[in-house]
């Protein structure tokens, strides 16, 4: 089966010099895009004909929604686009291929970077069981991904929690199959024979942990909150794992664990030393998973430090769409752009930095999810990894205001600025060092590189091209108890 790369209507072939595009029941496909890629609903031609299909996902979108980005800032027609696409993700894809990885379990899959990588997982041919709360996130996320996986939905599961079931304690297990063809399970995640009780049901090959809270702001509020859900929560998972001999794990780990570094670009080396209890419980598991390693030599384990990930799968299909108040400053752009904030809050602008903003290292959230395959991909082919960590960057920072003024560029939007204290726990500035990931992983920051020179305007599209199409993320504006995100 080859990958979706675009969808409309009817059924013909179109020919582009030595390549073809077969276009059949509403499905474009490609024959030299490699499976491990979708480019998403883009057609050929250019048009994006999805704008005005209807989709019985995107109901709530409003009549006076923002109009879709013009895909003007590609390079030449949209067929040369897809030919050097192709000639980048060949390369590096077919060098990823997991053929050893069938079974993934992916916690926290429903989120923005974990419904990336559950996409790129069964676009590699993976069964993928997804475990999520739902607690910053949302289950239309992972129905758009079976949507956007074509025939390799059969291939996805979905564990959930409800409200309700944690309200009274309980845990109901009821398996139900959608239209989408995938299925999935209510379950209390938390509680560890339920999990046990996944684990029963598959034989993982490998974990992907995502699952845990990641705002700094809250952590320093909140930090026993933090402690109890990020650190309970992966002890938990690591026992059932280790019961049932599963002991290949990849973990979303974190730039915090840097905390403010004297020297730049941070390596894999440098000095730790986070500076908010978010950074510090990325920390402490870190240090649990390196003595558990070193405690038994079974366990095979990737620390992905990820830096600041931003963009949106180039359909627009999913993104990032946290509840309530974002923490991070691109989902606070994108609602200011799409008028449900009035202006943006810049916290701290007499940083010694050249504009006075902090600076940070963006990486693209599809460059992130394919770093997650390389990742898997060393697990299982190189004997020798024991506990290894992994920068997962671009090497290059950015400071608030260039980002802001790259997405107003993007988007045609000017963002009215409110300027405001430094936020407590944050860092001046912040970029990686990836030579580590690019020589061992044999990964890069593929989207950046192969649109040099757009950089962070790349980044910025498909921040737009998401918010556009999805002003109130995956929802309603109305929540299920009637407040507005």
């Amino acid at each position: 089966m080859l990958p979706v790369i675009g969808t409309t209507s009817g059924a013909h072939i179109k020919e582009y010099g030595r390549k073809s595009v077969v276009k059949y029941r509403s499905l474009y496909y490609h024959s030299t895009v490699p499976e491990s890629f979708v480019c998403g609903h883009i057609d050929i031609d250019g048009q994006h004909p999805n704008w005005s299909a209807p989709n019985r996902l995107y109901k709530h979108r409003p009549a006076d929604a923002p109009p879709p980005p013009s895909h003007s800032h590609l390079p030449g027609t949209r067929s040369q686009f897809l030919r050097a696409l192709n000639r980048r993700v060949s390369s590096r894809s077919m060098q990823l291929r997991l053929s050893a990885a069938g079974r993934v379990l992916v916690t926290g899959g429903a989120g923005y970077i974990g419904s990336h990588t559950v996409l790129q997982l069964l676009l590699e041919g993976c069964s993928v069981v997804v475990v999520d709360n739902l607690d910053n996130s949302s289950e239309v996320a992972i129905q758009r991904v079976a949507e956007l996986a074509g025939e390799f939905r059969k291939n996805l599961t979905f564990h959930k929690v409800t409200a309700a079931i944690l309200a009274l304690g309980m845990v109901l297990r009821l398996r139900i199959v959608d239209a989408c063809g995938f299925s999935f399970v209510d379950i209390d995640i938390r509680d560890k024979e339920a999990l046990e009780e996944v684990f029963a049901s598959t034989e993982f090959d490998a974990i992907i942990h995502f699952a845990g809270l990641k705002a700094v702001g809250e952590s320093v509020q909140k930090p026993l909150l933090y402690y109890k859900n990020n650190l309970i929560g992966t002890i938990t998972l690591l026992e059932v794992m280790a019961a049932h001999r599963c002991k290949k794990l990849v973990f979303s780990s974190s730039a915090t664990v840097y905390g403010w570094p004297k020297d730049l670009p941070c390596t894999e080396e440098s000095p730790l030393s986070a500076m908010n209890p978010y950074g510090r419980t990325k920390l402490m598991i870190e240090d649990i998973c390196r003595d558990i390693h070193q405690a038994d030599s079974e366990w095979k384990i990737m620390l992905l430090r990820y830096f600041n990930p931003v963009g949106a799968h180039p359909s627009g299909d999913i993104g990032e769409d946290p509840q309530g108040i974002p923490n991070n400053l691109m989902p606070l752009v994108q609602q200011v752009a799409v008028g449900r904030r009035p202006a943006l809050t810049v916290f701290g602008n007499d940083y010694l930095t050249k504009d006075g903003t902090g600076i940070r290292d963006y990486i693209h959230v599809v460059d992130l999810a394919e770093g997650h395959i390389a990742a898997l991909k060393k697990l299982f082919e190189d004997p020798k990894i024991g506990c290894e960590v992994y920068n997962l960057g671009t090497g290059k920072g950015t400071s608030v205001l260039e980002m802001v003024a790259a997405f107003e560029k993007a988007s045609g939007k000017k963002i009215p600025l409110v300027l405001a204290g430094r936020r407590p726990g944050d860092a001046e500035v912040l970029f990686a060092s990836t030579s580590k990931a690019e020589t061992e992983l044999n990964w890069k920051y593929a989207l950046a590189v192969l649109l040099a020179k757009y950089g962070i305007e790349e980044m910025c599209r498909d921040q737009w091209n998401w918010a556009s199409k999805n002003p109130w993320g995956y929802e309603s504006p109305d929540t299920i108890n009637g407040v507005t995100k």
